[in-house]
């Protein structure tokens, strides 16, 4: 699994100009999933991103995590973020998972994040969306399974 993290100040998703899901203070979570990609890899990457450390603390360092921050989730399933880019100028998303494994492991990392205490929005798996955000930062992290 891939996952683009972004800590925001408000993010929000729209499908046919209604919103579908919002945050306030925490994090937009682009979410892409591969084909070998699997529950053990939703549930590290759960943990990961409950935990990592990237809200300010009374000294103004990043210390705290998502929960200690009292932060939200908005999770946003995207195949793209298994583009590969480096032949020609279209990219080729044969490293993306097909929906009847992405959906699944999608919803399964919403839940697992959900049961680590934090609050999770979401987009619509599948859907064409609209995501407005106001990166706080800005921190921006990549982060891979293992």
């Amino acid at each position: 699994m891939r996952a683009v993290i972004q800590r925001v100040r408000r993010a929000s998703v729209r499908i046919d100009g209604e919103i579908v899901g919002a945050v306030e203070t925490g994090f937009l979570v682009l979410l892409g999933v591969a084909p070998s990609d699997t529950e053990k890899d939703a549930a590290w990457l759960a943990r990961k991103t409950a935990n990592l450390r990237v809200f300010p603390d009374d000294a103004g360092l990043m210390n705290r995590s998502l929960r200690d921050a009292g932060g939200a989730a908005l999770v946003v399933s995207q195949f793209t973020l298994h583009g590969d880019c480096r032949r020609g100028n279209r990219p080729s998303f044969t490293a993306a998972a097909p929906p009847d494994i992405a959906e699944p492991l999608y919803e399964r990392f919403c839940a697992l994040l959900a049961s680590e205490r934090i609050p999770v929005s979401t987009g619509r798996f599948g859907a064409m969306m609209d995501v407005d955000l106001l990166n706080w930062g800005p921190v921006t992290l990549l982060v891979d399974t293992p």
